[in-house]
């Protein structure tokens, strides 16, 4: 097997990766491979592991601006200058008014006057959008430099099954869809034809931004539990998103779910869809999760949070135990570490000892 011993120097930066607003900029490192080698070997098991545990700093994000819900939705990530989230609100593409939040740093659908109250009524009242109208074109060429062939590229769906029938229905009509007998034929049939038009910008995504990563939208639960039960995600959702998945998979693309709530309850559904990634929040037990269906789904997981005054001995030990925990299985039950918001040192010292591990160097 080959080998790659780790060199200090490859702690030095290649570049800088901007970081979020108020936040040091963390580094780019002279990896042995490119992150995005690395990355994609959490998906092949059959072959090579990865050289050290994937860090979501490493992977390029677009929620891009051609696409209307993003502006609407107040979350844009491109190259096309700078986005004020106050600037956004607005129509998503299907003409759902939304509004900028500023308190919860989001939008939300305009309250009061919700599209529908019976999901048989969608065919009528609900206009589809011309999404080859959209400038693919000019933001292929607008955002051609943010790509980069060494970093997988994630490209953000937002609204995906249950989130768009909220914003057509208000989430007590939503909810309510779901297991009224009377609505769920007519919600099967809003879905197929919502993965229509999905499938049709997953195609956009991968022609215009190279994607790597499909990063699809959906949250399940609240703080406490899921919004629903697995029998009905599996009768009324689950369909679709595999659908989703294996359309991605037929192109070369990871499906990665973005799902928050404490929805532990539910991931078994997940891998019933052959997602591949799920990140989800802290208030789900990644640690049980990890050793229940690790060999079946990747997490994103965080390591211990510290402080941005955290001393290099705090970091390193925290480093420390969060490659230990999860080094050992990157080869049968990978993870990737959902490190943000951190002093560089830390992340340091969380690349170095996970190559050092994953070379036996430990």
């Amino acid at each position: 097997m080959e080998k790659y011993p780790f060199r200090k120097d490859e702690l030095n930066p290649k570049s800088l990766i901007p970081s979020r607003p108020g936040m040091e900029p963390l580094p780019l490192y002279h990896t042995p491979i490119t992150p995005k080698e690395n990355y994609m070997r959490m998906f092949h098991k059959d072959g090579p592991a990865p050289l050290w545990i994937p860090l979501v700093s490493e992977i390029v994000n677009f929620a891009p601006r051609v696409v209307p819900d993003c502006v609407a939705r107040s979350f844009v990530m491109d190259a096309e200058g700078p986005f004020d989230p106050n600037t956004g609100g607005g129509k998503d593409m299907f003409g759902t008014e939304w509004v900028y939040i500023p308190v919860a740093g989001g939008s939300m659908v305009k309250p009061g006057n919700p599209r529908l109250s019976d999901a048989n009524d969608w065919e009528k009242e609900i206009q589809f959008p011309d999404i080859d109208s959209y400038d693919w074109a000019g933001a292929k060429e607008r955002n051609k430099e943010r790509v980069d062939p060494e970093r997988p590229t994630l490209v953000w769906f937002l609204n995906g099954m249950f989130e768009r029938l909220i914003s057509f229905m208000d989430f007590e009509g939503a909810i309510i869809a779901l297991v009224d007998e009377d609505q769920q034929e007519a919600v099967h049939k809003l879905f197929s034809r919502l993965c229509d038009v999905y499938e049709k910008i997953i195609d956009k995504y991968i022609e215009c931004f190279s994607m790597d990563i499909f990063y699809f939208h959906d949250d399940w639960g609240s703080q406490r539990a899921p919004f629903f039960s697995i029998e009905t995600v599996r009768e009324m959702i689950l369909p679709y998103i595999k659908r989703l998945v294996d359309y991605c998979h037929s192109k070369g693309v990871i499906f990665e779910f973005h799902c928050c709530g404490q929805v532990e309850k539910l991931v078994p559904a997940m891998i019933e869809a052959g997602i591949d990634v799920w990140c989800g929040q802290p208030m789900n037990d990644k640690a049980m999760l990890h050793e229940r269906y690790g060999k079946d789904i990747v997490l994103g997981i965080e390591p211990e949070t510290l402080p941005m005054d955290a001393t290099e001995e705090q970091m390193r030990e925290a480093a420390k135990n969060f490659v230990e925990k999860y080094g050992p299985t990157m080869d049968t039950a990978p993870v990737y570490c959902n490190l943000r918001n951190c002093p560089a040192k830390y992340q340091d010292y969380m690349y170095a000892f996970g190559r050092q591990f994953m070379t036996e160097e430990w």
